[in-house]
């Protein structure tokens, strides 16, 4: 019961987490750093460090090594008497019954990881015939480190060009890059009415940047409703404004920039299956060291580009100049805590979201992801950030059906399209998204 009982909490706390993950990191991207007494709009400059905030979620994914350790040296000196903390419950027997049953054994590990708490999960490994990632093997997870440091990246750049929501829900994308690399390099089947949703899925996406390039001052302040009648003619005129307007290019920019970042992170998701498929690895561990090798490659990166591109005229201020970062975060107390927070709040998404997807089915994680969405959206509204859009509500509808269709929890619309038997799920390990 008490397991049970759990698991909402679980929900909840990977809900405050993954909404402020995206909520803070916008919060850092409107904070003034130059000219903010400056009449001129244009002349305002704001905190716009995209490879430091990367830096940053690598920092909170290395930070999950902090509950690894607390865990071990609980289990080891305070847990001794907890038969689940240890992988399983031991034998009780007399100390010349030296020759345990092979099958009894068989049968406690494989169930090991389905009776563990929800909340321990991810530090219990799934023991089966694969090989422990120990070792060198351990630096193979340095190659998705490396596609989510350009996922990542990118990311950070889009938001600093797009609300909160839209880039939340341009996110979605990411099933598009997963289902077809799935199929290319994992030999996966996806049925015909799952290609549909695909496509769904990018019409929704399409839909929503549109409604950002529409209004696409992220801070805009609410105007007055309009009428019923003249919405359509709105729309066409907004449109043929924004089509001019350096806003709206920038906005479509940002659109871009996120929908294109989800070839890496689908390409980290692939990679980490391929791994996880041959090696055996406690999944908070896969964050942890994803953390540290994403951290290293990050920080050395910095480096050459800030003595490439950060110190020249062109690139002073810029995102490359890791000397402005540091004096940003160092001088402007808002941006230091939001950083703090930022890596406090990826690392408890990754343990939250870890326990979850190990706890409960896909249609629970798909609602999961949607009800973070609308969080992320009502916060953004209610804070003055972005204006209400119906234009956005149609791209989103589309994104969220296209996803519920795609991962079997709404039926297709034609019983021809009604697969005959479970398909194969995409991605065995079920990944989850790491900000």
């Amino acid at each position: 019961m008490a397991t049970k009982a759990m698991v909402p909490f679980l929900v909840v706390m990977m809900l405050l987490t993954g909404v402020c993950n995206t909520l803070l990191t916008k919060y850092q991207d409107l904070q003034c750093v130059r000219n903010c007494d400056s009449s001129d709009p244009g002349k305002i400059q704001r905190f716009s460090q995209p490879v430091i905030q990367t830096a940053q979620m690598f920092i909170g994914e290395a930070g999950c090594w902090l509950v690894v350790a607390a865990f071990t040296i609980y289990r080891r000196f305070f847990a001794k008497d907890a038969p689940l903390l240890h992988g399983g419950y031991e034998q009780v027997g007399s100390d010349d019954s030296t020759e345990v049953d092979t099958n009894d054994e068989l049968g406690r590990t494989s169930s090991t990881h389905e009776e563990a708490s929800p909340a321990l999960k991810p530090l219990v490994p799934i023991t089966d015939d694969r090989i422990p990632l120990v070792g060198w093997r351990v630096f193979l997870l340095a190659m998705p480190a490396c596609c989510d440091i350009a996922g990542t990246t990118l990311m950070n750049v889009g938001l600093l060009f797009v609300a909160a929501s839209i880039y939340q829900m341009t996110r979605g994308a990411l099933i598009l890059f997963v289902g077809l690399f799935s199929v290319v390099f994992l030999h996966r089947k996806i049925y015909l009415y799952q290609w549909s949703a695909l496509f769904i899925v990018v019409a929704g996406v399409a839909i929503v940047g549109l409604a950002g390039a529409i209004a696409p001052n992220p801070q805009a302040q609410p105007k007055p409703p309009v009428p019923p009648e003249l919405s359509l003619l709105a729309i066409r005129e907004a449109v043929k404004t924004a089509a001019v307007s350096s806003g709206a290019l920038q906005t479509v920019a940002g659109v871009l920039m996120i929908a294109g970042a989800q070839i890496f992170t689908a390409t980290q998701f692939v990679l980490e299956e391929w791994i996880l498929e041959q090696y055996a690895l406690e999944p908070l561990k896969v964050v942890g060291w994803e953390g540290i090798f994403g951290f290293l490659v990050t920080f050395v990166g910095m480096i050459i580009l800030h003595l490439s591109i950060g110190r020249t005229d062109a690139g002073r201020n810029g995102y490359f100049d890791m000397q402005e970062g540091w004096r940003e975060i160092t001088r402007y107390r808002s941006i230091a805590v939001t950083s703090i927070l930022i890596m406090i709040s990826i690392g408890g998404f990754n343990f939250f979201g870890l326990s979850i997807t190990r706890s409960v089915s896909a249609t629970a994680r798909s609602i999961i992801d949607t009800c973070r969405t609308l969080f992320i959206w009502i916060v953004s509204l209610g804070l003055g950030w972005e204006t209400f859009k119906w234009l956005q509500i149609v791209g989103f509808a589309l994104l969220v059906y296209g996803t519920f269709l795609f991962n079997d929890i709404v039926r297709p619309p034609l019983k021809a399209c009604v697969k005959r038997k479970k398909p194969e799920p995409l991605l065995q390990e079920e990944p989850i998204e790491h900000m």
